[in-house]
This record gives C-alpha cells, structure tokens and sequence, in this order.
C-alpha cells in the first residue's frame, strides 16, 4: 500500500489491539470494535508556514495526516471549501464572529466526497472491485462517484424518502443502486444482507471503514488555518451518524498535538426533535444513546435513529466543552431560508439544523457576545430545493 511515512496502523477503540492497515480490516477481528486509524505524530514535520506555502487545493494537502500518499489517492479536488464571514447574522445572534463553512461546494455536492475520497482510496489499494454502503443518499452519490473515478462498481442500499437528486445521481455516476421501503435503518438491513451474499463487496459505510472520518477530520483542520490558526469557541455539526463531529475532535487533538493551535473549539452537535439520540443521551448524561423507536423529521440526511459510534460522538461533544442542541423542522426550514435570503448561501434541509441549533443557542443565552462560531454547511441546498420551496408555499410566499 502507498501508506505515509507516519500512518502507523488501526488501533480499535474498544479493545485496543493494533492491526496492518495492509490486511483488510473493517472493524476489529477480536471484538468487532471500531477501527480508527493512527500515527506517530513525533515523525510529522508540519508547521504552520509549510502549510501556508501549499496551495489551498484539495484535503489531499494535509497528506502527513492522512493514512495515504496523494500520489495515490483517489480524488478529485475535493476540500478546500469557502469559509465564508456572515457579519448580519453575527450582529443578529449577538456574538462577535459567525461563518459558515460552505462544505456544498464539494464535487458531488456534501462533505461526504472527503471521507468517499479517502475509503475509495483504501478499497483500491485493498484491491476491491465493488464497494457498498447503506446510505441516506449524499453518501451513496459519493461513493458511486469516486468508484466510477477509481474504477470499481458501488452498490448503495437507500431509503425510499431519500431525494430524488441523490438517488437520480447515483445512476448518472454509474452506481447500482437498491431502494429501500422504509428509513435507514431498513436500508442498512438490505446492505446488510446484501454484503452477507456477496463476500467480495468492500464496505465503505460510515465507521465500519475506519476511512471515512479520516477524510471528514480535513473540515476542521480547514476551519482553523481558515481562521489564521485561531481556534473558534464554537462549531457546529449537523449529526445524523456523526462522522464529521468524530472526525473534527480527532483533527482538532492531532493539531493540538503537533503544537498548532494549544485550545480546543467546542463542538456542538445539532439534531432535529424528531431524532434526536445523541442530544437526548447529552442532555442525561449518558455514555451511549437509547434508539428512537419512531423518528420523524423532514431533514432524511440526519434521520439516524441508532447511530453507531454514539459513545465517540458524545466523548467529542464532552472532551471539548460543546454541547447538544435540537429543534423543529419548521424552524430548521426557516434558518435554511433565512441564510440563503440574507447571506447568499444555500443549505439543505439537514444541514440546516446546525444553522437553527445556533440561532436556539443564542435564544438560550449561550453565548457572552465575544464568540467565534462556525456553522458547517454539509450539503448544497439544491439538493433539495422543492423542500425548502414547499417550506415557502406553505407559508404562502
């Protein structure tokens, strides 16, 4: 494998064995535990003017800290998305500072194309021929494309209510794709089965690939040389699975650990009411999440009812003094509106939660006024924009 020079293996988080990241290892062989991937940060000579000399091109740009080299990645240009000032809406939640960081303008239109980016890296260099997953729908139209890229076949198991842009795009790029009856957890079922019938299938579902947060931990890496190396008070995920949160905390000690920044930002996980585990298990103290026997949200990309590495989501949100946040789909709705009309950026539905999480924690006295807080865009709005449009004709604009 084209691995860098300080990719040290996968640790698993439960049990703590360490395995060659050259054998293709999912989760952990001994406990079936998350697999994370590690390094020896000690071999890594990476200063801040190093990085200011690079062009702002692509996640493959933070190379040292990536499991594999960019010669061999399979990528195509993804990262390097705007940070972008929003003064209005700043002078509106009362704090010093807010930005978005405007992840839609990725290549397939969501922040999953850079944990895509680095999975697909791993199944080529595994040698794969198919890669699967079960997905929302932004995953799946990830997946098929940096397949099509690397030349494999992706198989994507999606739910009925997933958008009809993801669905429609996972064929444009090739994907096989298997609608499900039902929400995610049936389309994991279906994948389930599916990789069960088909040993060869490499599976490139989130934290059953210990790659797909190692691609996500890029955004915050981003965020902070965005900022001049000045860590934000606070950030804000949209979280349905909670890849990007996972991903974030770890950039965030890795950069801490390489002597970048010294603090840590606080991270917030925002969710909708109507699913809403990992804010439910933040708000009573618990360690992992009970399922939601009957979620309800319009926001489908967060409409995760059993997320499965709750307890690193949680330890993110604890670790770094964050927090937990969850409001309704009106409001939800209404924060994407308000953003596109008064800033000129476009949220999807789901992402939109971050936007109206913050706007609660300013309602709540969150905040002193002297904040930096950033809201992670992680998809483009016209991805589904006849939900938002129906938001608008509802209210009979």
């Amino acid at each position: 494998m084209k691995t860098t020079d300080a990719f040290a293996g996968l640790d698993c988080v439960d049990c703590g064995a360490s395995f060659d990241a050259a054998a293709e290892y999912h989760t952990c062989p001994d406990c079936d535990g998350l697999l994370d991937a590690t390094y020896d940060y000690d071999a890594i000579d990476l200063d801040r003017e190093t990085l200011a000399a690079r062009p702002f091109d692509s996640l493959w740009r933070y190379e040292e800290l990536l499991p594999f080299t960019r010669e061999s990645a399979v990528t195509t240009n993804e990262g390097a998305t705007a940070l972008v000032d929003c003064p209005d809406l700043a002078d509106e939640l009362g704090v010093e500072r807010l930005l978005i960081k405007d992840e839609g303008r990725n290549p397939t239109g969501s922040t999953t194309d850079r944990g895509q980016s680095v999975a697909l890296t791993a199944a080529s260099q595994h040698g794969a021929s198919d890669v699967a997953l079960a997905t929302t729908g932004n995953g799946g139209q990830a997946a098929a494309a940096y397949a099509g890229r690397a030349g494999l076949e992706s198989h994507s198991y999606v739910p009925s209510r997933s958008s009809f842009s993801n669905k429609a795009m996972i064929n444009v790029h090739g994907g096989d794709m298997n609608v499900v009856g039902g929400r995610y957890d049936d389309a994991v079922g279906a994948f389930e089965e599916g990789l069960a019938e088909n040993e060869d299938w490499y599976s490139v579902q989130s934290f059953v690939t210990p790659y797909r947060h190692e691609g996500a931990k890029t955004t915050l890496y981003e965020i902070v040389e965005g900022l001049e190396w000045d860590v934000p008070d606070v950030v804000v995920y949209p979280t349905g699975v909670g890849v990007g949160l996972v991903g974030a905390y770890k950039a965030a000690t890795e950069l801490r650990e390489l002597g970048l920044i010294e603090d840590l930002p606080g991270l917030y996980a925002a969710q909708a009411d109507g699913c809403a585990p990992i804010v439910d298990a933040f708000e009573n103290d618990r360690d992992e999440h009970e399922p939601v026997e009957t979620p309800d949200t319009i926001c489908g990309e967060i409409e995760i009812s059993d997320p499965p590495a709750s307890g690193r989501v949680l330890e993110a949100l604890r670790e770094t003094d964050g927090g937990a946040v969850a409001t309704e789909d009106r409001d939800i709705l209404e924060a994407a509106v308000q953003v596109a009309q008064h800033e000129g950026l476009e949220m999807a539905p789901s992402p939109a939660a971050a936007a109206s999480g913050v706007w609660e924690l300013a309602e709540r006295g969150e905040f002193d006024g002297s904040e930096t807080v950033v809201i992670v865009n992680t998809a483009s709005g016209n991805k589904e924009g006849d939900v938002l449009r129906s938001h608008l004709m509802s209210q009979g604009v």
